[in-house]
């Protein structure tokens, strides 16, 4: 058993950037954002692509949410795990997985950016799965 879910961890792992990459996805209807200074157009196409990937997929529980901070100086975006052991995922403005910051079988991510939590900043609320 515990092979077979090293397994999906791993599929999850290496598809979850990649999902909607093969389509230019449509701006979703029901996008919210944070701050007034933010609209959604201004969030990076890959982004748009996940989001429409996670559109296409059934709601998770609980919801996705995707975040924006800054953290060691730069702007990054923090997607939230779907359940259970799936870890979060944080992403660079260019689209490049930094790490998972929690989640996963220890529930302590992958460890590559343990300070996360503790020393980002700038909250925004980019994206939420409204979606019951």
């Amino acid at each position: 058993m515990l092979a077979y879910q090293k397994s999906i961890y791993l599929f999850l792992l290496f598809c979850l950037p990649f999902l909607g990459a093969c389509q230019k996805a449509a701006v979703p209807q029901n996008a919210t954002v944070s701050a007034p200074k933010t609209t959604f157009q201004q969030i990076p196409e890959w982004l748009h692509n996940q989001i429409d990937g996670f559109q296409q997929d059934k709601p998770a529980n609980p919801p996705v949410k995707i975040y924006s901070y800054r953290y060691n100086g730069q702007l990054v975006y923090y997607i939230t795990g779907r359940c259970c052991d799936i870890p979060s995922s944080l992403f660079s403005v260019e689209g490049q997985q930094l790490c998972q910051p929690d989640g996963g079988i220890t529930g302590k991510g992958d460890g590559k950016c343990a300070d996360f939590f503790e020393t980002r900043n700038e909250e925004k609320l980019v994206w939420e799965d409204s979606r019951n």
